[in-house]
């Protein structure tokens, strides 16, 4: 279904035009005058105009002009009873995409809006392409992402739900779009939802959407992400911070496939394939009873477990190419190499912010940069002045699990030393979000309190 602009000063072809398209299935709005028309324009959304040549007052050449001179570039289908191969040329070189005669055939009139429609979405996925290009790529080129990739593979094309497991900055979210993009749904949306990021009392409306004062503040209907997503996939990234009482409800959702807005008195039904993932223990989440046990078992069907970049450092060559290269032509930067002293520095050191973090360095590291990027250079940038994991550190004790707790306590205090105890760039040099630095410092007993009376803010 598309949204038309019919705009014409002849009421009966207004009327005759409208009742065709609305028959084909489309929305059709119809004016009588350009200037009135422009006004729709900048006030909604259209899919294409058609508008005959010659009105009183203002033309239809000149509407094609000052949608020109304004930068709306939607699709202009321009029909004229008193046609001339000189206005069909400058209707053209204005932007029109067709110029037909009157009286129009309504088929002509219907295979011509068909053309359009598709030559308008062929543009639309070029555009979102080259914005995307590079964007979304996983880059490897060690066995241990390999593995991965190939359960990727295996499991994309069906409808199985997946559980993507890893610490934060693993690219989580970038396996879960590589699921959607190997799948039957990858034509539909594709949809995220960070579950930490929303407060309890608003997760809900963002999943399921609400209706116009269904609440203090719902000026308008919300559409959920569950509708979004409707015969595509929905992401729902840090599935273990969701609050108990909302888990309740998705596992409702899950099973009925359908959802309700908040406010609203009638189901909805929704095609969706549910991808989640979490940086958490989901098994001692379930054990400490803050993650239903139920809803556990719905959506760990198929688990992929990330492994973190200081697990994979044969990837750190692709990965700093890949970014650097990226970040370059972000910026129209020059190109600049890597030494390598700098790549065998950059791979000793163990990324506690993960893929996230080597990204933000390479950026770093190609701003202070004059030429090449030095082992030295990298020395200096990376925290603390070290290049990590150095071979006379004081032997660790304990299990595997207490080393890495020892080993991340560690880096966050040097980190937020290194940052005056500022909180939210120490999250920034560690490649997490805010919230999580907070819940990571609790869990490892940073007493934030202790340190704020040192000076932190």
């Amino acid at each position: 279904m598309a949204q038309l602009l019919i705009v014409d000063d002849d009421q009966s072809t207004l009327a005759s035009l409208a009742r065709a398209f609305r028959l084909a299935g489309h929305e059709a709005t119809v004016c009588d005058n350009a200037a009135r028309a422009l006004d729709l324009v900048k006030s909604r959304p259209f899919d294409v105009i058609l508008s005959d040549v010659v009105m009183p007052g203002k033309d239809g050449l000149a509407l094609l002009e000052d949608l020109r001179n304004l930068g709306i570039a939607l699709p202009v289908v321009m029909i004229s009873g008193q046609a001339s191969i000189e206005m069909a040329v400058r209707a053209t070189r204005l932007g029109a995409v067709d110029f037909l005669e009157k009286p129009l055939s309504t088929d002509k009139l219907l295979l011509t809006l068909d053309n359009v429609l598709k030559l308008k979405r062929l543009e639309d996925e070029n555009r979102e392409l080259r914005q995307r290009v590079g964007k979304h790529e996983i880059v490897h080129a060690g066995e241990a992402m390999r593995r991965v990739m190939a359960q990727v593979d295996r499991v994309a094309a069906s409808e199985a739900r997946v559980c993507i497991l890893g610490e934060t900055g693993t690219g989580k979210e970038l396996i879960a779009r590589a699921l959607h993009a190997r799948s039957s749904r990858k034509d539909g949306p594709f949809v995220t939802l960070n579950c930490a990021a929303v407060p309890a009392e608003l997760i809900e409306s963002e999943l399921f959407g609400h209706e116009k004062g269904s609440f203090t503040g719902a000026a308008s209907r919300h559409i959920g992400k569950f509708e979004q997503a409707n015969h595509g996939s929905l992401f729902l990234d840090e599935i273990g911070d969701m609050p108990v009482a909302m888990q309740a409800k998705l596992l409702r959702v899950l099973e009925e496939r359908q959802i309700e807005r908040v406010g609203g008195d009638r189901p909805i039904p929704v095609d969706v394939r549910v991808i989640v993932a979490t940086h958490r223990n989901l098994d001692e989440l379930v054990k400490k009873g803050s993650f239903r046990q139920d809803l556990y078992h719905r959506v760990f069907v198929f688990p992929l477990v990330l492994p973190p970049l200081r697990e994979r450092p044969g990837d750190i060559p692709a990965l700093v190419a890949h970014f650097a290269a990226q970040v370059c032509q972000l910026n129209g930067w020059k190109a600049r190499a890597f030494t390598a002293d700098a790549m065998t520095a950059l791979e000793r050191y163990s990324w506690p912010g993960n893929v996230r973090e080597l990204r933000n360095m390479v950026e770093r590291l190609l701003l202070l940069a004059d030429e090449a990027v030095d082992g030295e250079l990298v020395q200096m940038a990376l925290p603390g002045g070290e290049t990590a994991l150095p071979a006379a550190a004081a032997p660790q004790t304990g299990t595997l699990a207490q080393r890495t707790d020892q080993f991340e306590r560690e880096q966050i205090l040097g980190e937020l030393k290194r940052h005056g105890q500022r909180m939210t760039e120490t999250a920034k040099a560690l490649g997490l979000e805010r919230s999580h630095l907070y819940k990571k410092c609790q869990a490892l007993g940073v007493d934030l309190r202790a340190l704020r009376g040192r000076g932190a803010e």
